[in-house]
Parts: structure tokens; C-alpha cells; sequence
């Protein structure tokens, strides 16, 4: 095999198996914080944690884009890892805001939610008259 043909093999290996560590690792650990989120309902949040890795998995593999077979033939392996290294940048950029967004939002939903359901506020015993000049 040519080494661009183990340059896209090793490529393709360390992107998937980046992928599917940081899909599990978000899918395991964020089920705490969204339980929380929707104040104790399961199976809601086990529902969207499902969907924000399959939406994690797919957007991940949508991004990942390949140079066309013209210019690959001309590529050396050394040209073609400087032009994926930021690439797989981008990619991690876009996953670290995507899940940044996702924070933002369901924390603002816990708090909507935490405020519903809390107690009215105590009303005054007392009140303080105040000298007019």
C-alpha cells in the first residue's frame, strides 16, 4: 500500500476512535446533570442524551471532509497531516461549542424549572416607617 493510503487509514482510526471516546464519555457523564435538569424525569432525560449522541456521532462524521483524488496524488504524507491538523482542530472546536451551547441551554431550563416550583417568598411581618424630609 502507498503511505498516503496508511495516512488516510491512520487518520480514519484516530478520528473514529476519538469520536466514540468523547460520545461515551459526554453520554455517561452529562445523564447526571441532565436528570438534574429535568428535575428527576428519566426517562426524558435519557431520551435527549440519546439524541445528543446520535446528533454528537453524526454531526462529527458530517464534518469530516476529505481532499479530492486529484490533489491527494500529489500530496506527501507530511503535506497531508498539515492540512487535516486543523482540520480535526476545527472539529474539536466545533464539538467543545456545540457542548458549551447545550450547557447553556439546559442549565437555563433547570433554573426556569427550579423557580416553578419554589416556595413564594415569605410576605413582611413588620414594616419600617420611613421619616419624609
Amino acid at each position: 500500500m502507498t503511505p498516503i493510503v496508511w495516512t488516510y487509514l491512520s487518520y480514519l482510526l484516530i478520528s473514529i476512535s476519538l469520536t466514540v471516546w468523547v460520545a461515551k464519555t459526554l453520554h455517561q457523564n452529562g445523564r447526571i446533570f441532565l436528570v438534574d435538569s429535568f428535575l428527576g424525569n428519566e426517562a426524558l432525560a435519557d431520551s435527549i442524551n440519546h439524541l445528543l449522541f446520535v446528533a454528537f456521532t453524526l454531526s462529527t462524521s458530517a464534518s469530516s471532509r476529505w481532499p479530492s483524488s486529484r490533489t491527494t496524488s500529489r500530496l506527501t504524507c507530511r503535506v497531508y497531516w498539515k492540512r487535516l491538523a486543523p482540520r480535526s482542530a476545527g472539529s474539536c472546536w466545533s464539538w467543545a461549542s456545540c457542548h458549551f451551547f447545550n450547557l447553556l441551554i439546559f442549565s437555563k431550563m433547570r433554573k426556569r424549572a427550579l423557580l416553578q416550583n419554589a416556595l413564594p417568598p415569605v410576605p413582611p411581618q413588620a414594616y419600617v416607617e420611613v421619616a419624609k424630609p
